[in-house]
């Protein structure tokens, strides 16, 4: 469904605002991603060897993995507007927002345990699948995509704001800054206004304020790899 500022290009709507913010989304996430990963080759397994490796790096690879997945499939939904893409959309989004829930409750209660991780995403992996099926495969039904997205938005986020308050992160402020903001921001997806001036709605205006706020997050996890890393490498050096 779509609610946006668009014109009709060989019979499919197109929505250009929603097109390059989702688009500027998927680059600000690749950077962030690939910066990380850069940081993780480059620095910690050449100087401090992988046993003081980040242990949360598999878990951040796969949120920059569907994170460049459900932004390419927002472009190209906005783009061109048929079942297809809205499906691939709406189903890559649900992923996304998902897992970024496991992976707020892994981090901020700092479970390392393989199978402690496990029995705790289970049951989420299990409800978006079968979320995901009942979008595909029953009935597309967008008020209750809508509230099941919102749902589990507000729950990574309220797991994030209140570790952010407690814990002593040295980035804690880039975690309360991006949580709050993204709260806020979260209220033009919620409450919808008509285009301005045939330029802009609340859907692309939502899109527009995550790419700042993306390159702030891909920031704060490279912080908390440096971090962890260097507890690590601190205990390391006091046990010998």
């Amino acid at each position: 469904m779509v609610n946006g500022p668009s014109s009709v290009y060989m019979g499919y709507r197109f929505e250009p605002a929603s097109v390059a913010f989702s688009a500027l989304n998927l680059a600000m996430h690749f950077y962030g991603w690939k910066s990380f990963f850069t940081l993780l080759k480059n620095k910690f397994h050449k100087q401090v060897g992988k046993k003081a490796s980040y242990e949360y790096a598999v878990l951040w690879h796969i949120f920059g993995l569907l994170s460049v997945n459900s932004w390419f499939w927002s472009a190209v939904f906005h783009t061109r507007d048929f079942e297809l893409s809205e499906r691939l959309d709406y189903s890559s989004a649900v992923a996304l927002i998902g897992y970024s829930l496991i992976l707020a409750m892994l981090r901020s209660f700092n479970v390392r345990d393989e199978a402690t991780r496990v029995m705790l995403s289970a049951p989420l992996i299990a409800f978006v699948i079968t979320h995901i099926l009942f979008l595909n495969v029953f009935k597309l039904d967008y008020g209750w995509n809508m509230k099941v997205c919102v749902a589990m938005a507000v729950a990574q986020l309220t797991i994030w704001q209140v570790w952010g308050f407690i814990s002593r992160h040295p980035s804690r402020w880039k975690l309360r800054f991006v949580v709050l903001a993204c709260g806020l921001a979260m209220l033009l997806e919620i409450y919808d206004f008509p285009p301005y001036q045939g330029l802009i709605d609340a859907h692309a205006l939502w899109h527009a304020t995550t790419i700042p706020l993306t390159y702030l997050w891909w920031s704060f996890i490279k912080d908390d790899a440096e971090f962890l890393t260097s507890k690590h490498v601190k205990k390391s050096k006091k046990s010998k």
